[in-house]
């Protein structure tokens, strides 16, 4: 497969696009501080006008069904967050609450009972003011799962319920804008139908993120792709549904509003370690692959530890699914890119859905270090395929003369240009109007490969 270069890229998304997303939801989790090296990321490293939404992963629920902090330093990284809207006022932040306890959701005990719900909106709501967050991201995926506790269904909904009517009410009080609710919802078609109050939970959520990967993995006897788009021909049995298109089906066939809809673009690969010669999708393995060494766990890589592969080895592309792979030794990987990443873009446009989830940040070449692409290469490129308008500049423009950024494009095709004045920043031409971006500090704009890189 033919590498792309970012402006090649840029000419193939500009083709396709249609602006019809109106979100793109970015989630950074506070467990990434601790990867070393190059891999640690913090919220100093947030671009605050690359999402409209960026959500902080993750708080927890105390026994007492309270909202809890779980890291040392998580106010300190919220006031982190919270301050780039001083750079970009527009940007909407938000706390994911959930993950898990000795396995079992904090949820399941909270849902439980009224007293236990009152008890955590009324902490929750004063909480998410205090550290300034726009809103809270609820993690239901597993209460209700393989139908272990289907009690668990109706009550989500009453929570729903309970929280959006909490949620008018303070903003009423306060007399401020009412926080956004949203949810991370399954993608598996068995866990949906369990799980969830389709059509009445929609009704009462801002917006609804699928987890859209993690359809296959290691776990898997054969290879098989992370985040596939459609079906395979070799997809049978109780993995037949397990693609982006069947999950959305699944949702929008409950009464789920298609605006509200999220499928999420993930920045990692899961990978296989082969255990016979064939090397195609459906090939025999045995476990995962080695663990990477930033983010350390093995059968997941970051798109920064895979990236490096792209200039070394083959990249496959599986037709059926629009998805591409790779094989290095006897590790395999089924992971996004630019190209894979464009046609899912196509595709929930076509579906009007509302928009794509990140997930997340820190697994994107977020500091230009590792792929030659410029800082956060997979979430730009999503940006520009989702038809959102070039990060705006704030760069002072008189009024007397012509000003330079607002005609240098006149004239020119779409594209990236070097600014003369300038190699720390650079210029994008898009649709006749002048948009001027600024590369990461330590990196200059080089024009030969349409990317900010070292000087």
């Amino acid at each position: 497969m033919t590498k792309l270069t970012l402006l090649a890229a840029l000419g193939i998304l500009l083709t396709v696009q249609m602006v019809t997303s109106t979100k793109l939801v970015c989630y950074m989790t506070n467990w990434s501080q601790y990867r070393p090296s190059n891999g640690k990321f913090l919220p100093e490293h947030i671009d605050p006008f690359l999402c409209t939404h960026v959500v902080y992963t993750m708080a927890t629920i105390s026994p007492d069904n309270q909202i809890a902090t779980i890291e040392w330093n998580d106010e300190e990284m919220y006031k982190s967050l919270n301050n780039l809207k001083t750079i970009n006022p527009a940007l909407k932040t938000l706390l994911s609450v959930g993950g898990d306890v000795d396995g079992v959701s904090p949820y399941t005990h909270m849902v439980g009972s009224a007293e236990n719900r009152t008890t955590f909106i009324h902490s929750a709501l004063p909480f998410l003011r205090l550290h300034e967050f726009d809103g809270l991201d609820i993690d239901w995926q597993f209460p209700g799962e393989n139908g272990s506790r289907p009690e668990d269904k109706l009550r989500f909904t009453v929570f729903v319920k309970e929280l959006r009517q909490a949620v008018e009410q303070e903003a009423i009080d306060i007399k401020k804008t009412p926080l956004i609710i949203s949810s991370k919802v399954s993608a598996i078609k068995s866990t949906i139908n369990t799980a969830y109050e389709i059509a009445e939970i929609s009704g009462q959520l801002d917006f609804l993120t699928i987890l859209s990967f993690d359809y296959h993995g290691h776990w898997d006897p054969v290879t098989g792709h992370n985040s596939p788009l459609f079906r395979s021909s070799l997809d049978s049995g109780n993995v037949i549904d397990h693609n982006i298109n069947s999950s959305v089906a699944t949702w929008l066939a409950g009464g789920a509003h298609a605006d509200k809809l999220l499928i999420t673009f993930p920045t990692f690969g899961r990978t296989f370690l082969l255990s016979t010669s064939q090397t195609g999708l459906g090939a025999p393995a045995n476990g995962p692959a080695d663990a990477g060494p930033y983010t350390r766990e093995e059968g997941f890589w970051a798109y920064y530890e895979i990236c490096p592969m792209e200039s070394s080895v083959p990249i496959e592309w599986i037709d059926e699914q629009m998805v591409p792979y790779a094989v290095q030794g006897k590790s395999w990987v089924g992971f996004d890119n630019y190209e894979s990443y464009a046609a899912k873009v196509q595709w929930l446009n076509s579906l009007n859905l509302g928009g794509a989830s990140v997930w997340t940040l820190d697994l994107d070449d977020f500091a230009g270090q590792f792929c030659y692409h410029g800082a956060y290469p997979l979430v730009n490129h999503l940006r520009n395929a989702l038809g959102f308008p070039p990060k705006p500049t704030t760069t002072p423009r008189p009024t007397t003369t012509a000003d330079p950024i607002t005609t240098f494009c006149d004239g020119k095709p779409d594209g990236l240009y070097p600014n003369p004045a300038d190699e720390t920043t650079y210029f994008q031409c898009y649709r006749g109007n002048t948009y001027l971006h600024k590369c990461q500090p330590g990196l200059v704009f080089v024009d030969n490969c349409k990317c900010c890189d070292y000087p």
